[in-house]
């Protein structure tokens, strides 16, 4: 028997595939409702957090933030039984997960912070991925169960807290790359390009095959062999911010990025790899 605390869109997704693999699961959910919805696929659903958690081993939880993390837990503390192992998938801050990694084990509880790169469809599947970090025995005495939530689970190593970093560095990545679609697309419209054209480019050029490249090219912080001169590459974003401006279509990232430019070429370094703006952050 385990406990499913928070019952949005990830969470029932997760209830729904551990029911649909035998597992007995009590839910809890802020809005009641929720997690009565869940009643109609064998879940059993709870308006008080401590008897949802009462008779369970292991409990789950896909809240917030650190903040509504920590207001759970220690409402649902009264009911824990002896050495419950509590999972927690919430995308929170570093600290947030060492802190409560320690507290919980002084009150002889053990948790993990499991967050995950996993929609609803990816819970309900059983796909996608979920990490870790910190005490190697406890994840592994777990780590059956994890596997069975998700396409793979990487391990961190035994840093506390490491997982929910990577979690951050993901999701970073998502909304930088989400945001440069959205210019892309507003400089398409600029330029009448219909969205169908780019979905054809794309269909045939996979720039996220050059990644892992890139990433080791920046990381090596060499950037005296240029493929792409910054003078170059800033001069090309001059042109899309150009084309952008005379249509009266706004960008969001790229005028960053190019000030950005602006202050490396100002710099002395206009015929180094346009990388070069990564330099600092080595």
């Amino acid at each position: 028997m385990i406990a499913y605390l928070g019952t949005g869109l990830l969470g029932t997704g997760f209830v729904k595939a551990m029911l649909l693999k035998g597992t007995q699961v009590q839910v809890w959910n802020r809005t009641a409702e929720k997690a009565k919805a869940l009643e109609a696929d064998g879940a059993v659903a709870f308006d008080k957090i401590v008897d949802a958690v009462k008779g369970v081993s292991r409990i789950h939880l896909t809240l917030k933030d650190d903040v509504s993390v920590n207001k759970v837990l220690n409402a649902a503390s009264v009911g824990f039984e002896p050495g419950v192992v509590i999972v927690d998938h919430t995308t929170t801050s570093v600290e947030g997960a060492k802190e409560r990694t320690e507290k919980w084990k002084e009150k002889g509880f053990t948790y993990i912070h499991a967050p995950v790169f996993m929609g609803p469809p990816n819970a309900l599947e059983s796909t996608g991925y979920m990490l870790v970090s910190g005490e190697q025995d406890a994840i592994a005495a777990v780590l059956p169960e994890l596997e069975k939530m998700t396409g793979k689970v990487i391990n961190f190593g035994a840093e506390t807290g490491k997982a929910a970093g990577i979690k951050l560095l993901g999701n970073l990545f998502l909304i930088a790359f989400t945001a440069g679609i959205s210019d892309m697309l507003a400089l398409s419209k600029a330029l009448g390009i219909p969205a169908s054209d780019i979905s054809a480019l794309f269909n045939e050029w996979n720039p996220g095959a050059m990644l892992p490249a890139r990433l080791k090219r920046m990381t090596a912080g060499t950037f005296d062999k240029p493929s792409w001169e910054l003078d170059m590459a800033r001069k090309d974003a001059g042109l899309m911010m150009n084309e952008a401006q005379q249509a009266g279509i706004p960008l969001v990232v790229l005028p960053a990025i190019a000030a950005e430019m602006d202050r490396w070429i100002a710099d002395g370094h206009g015929k180094s790899d346009w990388t070069v703006i990564a330099k600092d952050n080595l």
